[in-house]
């Protein structure tokens, strides 16, 4: 290919690793979340120890890559590592199940919604990047990122307004498929009844009020946590399969 040809059909960009997948006996396919898109390529021999790319195209990596366009897959031609999340997170299996939630969640959400790609980068990485630093609760870190990423996708919770006549709250009773809290006159059957502090812990984790949320005690962090995931099962209309194996402390 000529110099003029591999320009043409190569970029640049910025990426977080989501997962990669074996391809033959020394390739990876790689799986990359960038502000404009999900891209997948195949880093060509990164398998073999001699390869200057195998510790950088690991999960939860952020690079800047330089991507060759492909007829079937496109090819990852040079990355540079710019923050190396991924050392952090596997050293600690807490984190690193959480991380792998976040980001199965993210592939999933993006793969439904295409449009909020660069909004959706951009809170997965300050999701990731806060999770290395092992300074909040993993497991309220992964709630509060499920609800801002469905947020971002176009299905915002509402835990202080009714969801469906828009009254003021508090309130008392929570409806997961309509998305929140509902007053005493729209209540409908099915509706839960979490503990208000649960509801207080809800909107916390929406919003990112972390001194709140450290506050929270176990039961409201078990109420919310299973609020939470059914309410993404709803949206996404199958479990994430990488949530089972997150621990709750």
């Amino acid at each position: 290919m000529s110099r003029s040809g591999f320009a043409s059909r190569s970029y640049h960009t910025r990426g977080l690793v989501l997962r990669t997948h074996k391809l033959g006996e020394a390739d990876r396919i790689i799986t990359l979340i960038t502000p404009k898109g999900l891209v997948r390529a195949v880093a060509k021999g990164v398998r073999r120890t001699s390869s200057r790319l195998g510790a950088t195209l690991e999960p939860f990596m952020e690079v800047d890559a330089l991507i060759v366009m492909g007829r079937n897959l496109d090819v990852v031609s040079q990355a540079q590592l710019r923050h190396p999340y991924g050392q952090q997170l596997v050293s600690d299996y807490t984190s690193y199940t959480v991380g792998t939630a976040m980001v199965e969640i993210a592939e999933r959400l993006l793969e439904a919604d295409a449009d909020s790609t660069g909004k959706q980068y951009l809170l997965l990485h300050g999701a990731i990047a806060l999770l290395s630093k092992h300074r909040v609760d993993s497991g309220a870190l992964l709630d509060s990122y499920i609800l801002r990423a469905l947020s971002i996708a176009g299905w915002a919770p509402s835990f202080t307004n009714c969801v469906k006549c828009g009254k003021p709250g508090p309130h008392e009773a929570l409806h997961v498929q309509l998305g929140g809290v509902v007053c005493a006159d729209c209540r409908p059957s099915g509706s839960l009844a979490p503990h208000p502090i649960t509801i207080g812990y809800l909107q916390a984790l929406l919003t990112g009020d972390w001194d709140t949320v450290a506050e929270a005690g176990p039961r409201a962090k078990k109420q919310a946590a299973d609020i939470v995931a059914n309410y993404l099962q709803w949206h996404l209309e199958r479990a994430v399969k990488s949530l089972k194996h997150v621990e709750r402390t």
